[in-house]
């Protein structure tokens, strides 16, 4: 969800101005995108295709032929190699529509082990799973293979009436089960705070299907500066998450207008903490039904966050050397924000964003991927792959994926 949220000061006399709010990218460092996918457009001849979510499968075998799967809404999913060229292109089927991806390997289920890309089709609130080519790019238009079972049950709704309310499957995450079995899939609820726990299994008939194990519920107001205080949404939803991502027992949750939740993860969600609040929080504003937007009718909270500006969306967690950095989307400044997980919270270290050079720089990100393994001769430190929510030059809606090398984002956060 991209919201635009702007500064409503009261003047004496009564009147309302309306001031944008100062970004906040200023003063950060930049790195720039050495690839980028094609351009998909959101429009009746384009499909209806949005980017959103990316994911990076390694091949362990030839690095250089590891490969990125991106959803793209409405368009189904896009596999791309390290160039950004695509190689396959998968429709999402009637009445589908794609949301987030992620990727586990060696996952072990029904006998066999297989890399697995799992997606969220938040237009028929189930889960897809892809079995993943150990070619990789080599294996040309053939990198996924749909392997879900034939009647794949609901994530959230329940019964099929519900999903046409949109409160289905969001964000996602993929864990690999500590003991080598099955891996277990973190979901989240649209227009609602749910996050469930989903457990992959065979079918039986040499398919996968899954069933839900465990469910938790996000708050939806909070107390703040003596009072109670509830984000501004339009009327009917509730604060949601999409950016998420596990690192071994922990679930990172990026509610979009409040911030990052800690969520421990065993056999089961645990207790939810707040470890990072956007700037929006605990700011009174109102939905106007003329604008569609959320105007701010109060000032800031002492209560609120430094470093994330509203929606806070795409996590992902780089393993360097010298330890873990979780990179969140600050998708309301155009930034990215770089945290060193502990194991009571999150201690930020720097931001930066993803400017313009030879190609265009990023805009209201939503979806992140990284991985600091060697992927050859582009990418010899890592990747680090962005969503571009505005992607130029196009006079058409145009959104796609950049690539960028680990290394320039490792150098601007010392």
């Amino acid at each position: 969800m991209r919201l635009t949220k702007v500064l409503a000061v009261v003047l004496a006399t009564g009147a309302v101005l309306s001031v944008a709010v100062a970004p906040a990218s200023a003063d950060l460092p930049g790195v720039t995108a050495t690839y980028e996918t094609a351009s998909n457009y959101d429009d009746e001849a384009g499909g209806d295709a949005d980017a959103d979510d990316p994911a990076i499968w390694v091949n362990p075998t030839r690095p250089g032929a590891s490969v990125v799967v991106g959803t793209l809404k409405n368009g189904g999913l896009t596999v791309v190699d390290l160039r950004g060229r695509e190689l396959q292109h998968i429709a999402t089927g009637e009445g589908g529509r794609f949301n987030n991806v992620d990727i586990v390997a060696g996952a072990r289920i029904g006998g066999r082990t297989l890399d697995l890309a799992v997606v969220s089709d938040r237009g028929l609130d189930r889960l897809r799973i892809y079995a993943i080519d150990p070619r990789g790019a080599g294996a040309g238009a053939h990198v996924l293979t749909d392997v879900t079972t034939a009647t794949p049950p609901r994530v959230f709704s329940a019964t099929e009436a519900e999903i046409e309310e949109q409160r289905t499957a969001y964000g996602i995450a993929v864990r690999p089960d500590p003991a080598g079995g099955a891996p277990w899939v973190v979901a989240s609820r649209r227009h609602e705070t749910r996050v469930g726990l989903f457990r992959l299994a065979g079918d039986g008939a040499g398919r996968i299907t899954y069933r839900q194990v465990d469910t938790v519920d996000l708050p939806a107001a909070f107390a703040v500066d003596g009072g109670t205080w509830a984000p501004c949404a339009e009327p009917g939803e509730r604060p949601q998450v999409e950016g998420m991502v596990v690192d071994g027992d922990v679930v990172y949750a990026a509610q979009e207008d409040v911030g990052i939740w800690r969520i421990p993860l065993r056999w089961g969600l645990g207790r939810p903490e707040l470890v990072q609040r956007v700037r929006e929080f605990g700011r009174p504003a109102v939905f106007d039904e003329v604008t569609e937007e959320c105007v701010f009718t109060g000032p800031e909270s002492p209560s609120a966050g430094k470093y994330l500006t509203a929606d806070a969306e795409g996590l992902t967690v780089a393993h360097t050397r010298f330890g873990k950095v979780l990179l969140a989307s600050s998708q309301g400044d155009n930034t990215f924000a770089a945290f060193t997980p502990t194991r009571t919270g999150l201690v930020y270290r720097n931001g930066f964003t993803v400017g313009d050079g030879v190609l265009d720089g990023v805009r209201h990100s939503d979806g992140a991927a990284v991985t600091t393994k060697s992927l050859g001769p582009e990418f010899p430190h890592g990747l680090l792959v962005v969503h571009d929510g505005e992607n130029t030059p196009s006079d058409r809606p145009d959104t796609n994926f950049k690539l960028v090398r680990w290394e320039r984002v490792a150098s601007v956060l010392g």
